[in-house]
């Protein structure tokens, strides 16, 4: 009985102490990721500000083939919304465009239903430079506690910026050999 009493009293201890560290863990998180792509920063703008041009290049896009995608609001722009509501892997969500400023950047509001309740703050950014242009996708937001207590074992930003970096190669390539089928067209 004696033991017992101090297996639980030392459980109980461990289950404070990770309590207490998972609670002092930060709320707030930051991924981002950036890449270079031949076009101009309006060809680039145009594949991101119009939400049905997503599933070219969306990392998310094929995990699910049968997700379930509902268009609302303006048809680009300000106020475009996406909404999904997919298997276990794509969950349950809204993408709703809450900035948009052509060829420099495009703020979303990112909410997720299922398998977990969040929103988070999405942000485009697109610098010309030489013939090209820098792409900047960032993903903001906070950890509630089972986020934070998750994050001791899988790290956000390892896991979530491997979607950003394959989405931004995606992103590339439809853009790049949109712009070579255009030059292409102008040349013939």
């Amino acid at each position: 009985m004696i033991i017992a009493l101090w297996v639980l009293a030392a459980l109980a201890a461990v289950v404070a102490v990770l309590a207490v560290v998972v609670a002092l863990r930060p709320a707030a998180f930051r991924i981002s990721r950036s890449t270079t792509i031949t076009a101009p920063p309006s060809a680039v703008f145009e594949a991101v500000n119009d939400l049905r041009r997503w599933e070219a290049w969306s990392p998310w896009a094929k995990i699910d083939p049968g997700c379930k995608i509902t268009y609302d609001g303006a048809p680009r722009g300000v106020g475009a919304v996406m909404s999904w509501s997919g298997n276990k892997k794509v969950g349950e969500g809204r993408m709703t465009i809450t900035d948009s400023r052509p060829d420099e950047r495009i703020r979303i509001r990112l909410e997720f239903f299922r398998p977990f309740k969040a929103a988070n703050a999405v942000e485009f950014t697109f610098a010309p430079r030489v013939d090209q242009t820098e792409v900047t996708w960032t993903m903001t937001g906070e950890r509630n506690f089972m986020c934070k207590g998750f994050s001791l074992i899988c790290d956000i930003d390892e896991m979530v910026g491997k979607d950003f970096d394959k989405g931004l190669t995606q992103l590339k390539s439809v853009v790049q050999s949109s712009a070579n089928r255009r030059a292409e067209a102008v040349h013939a």
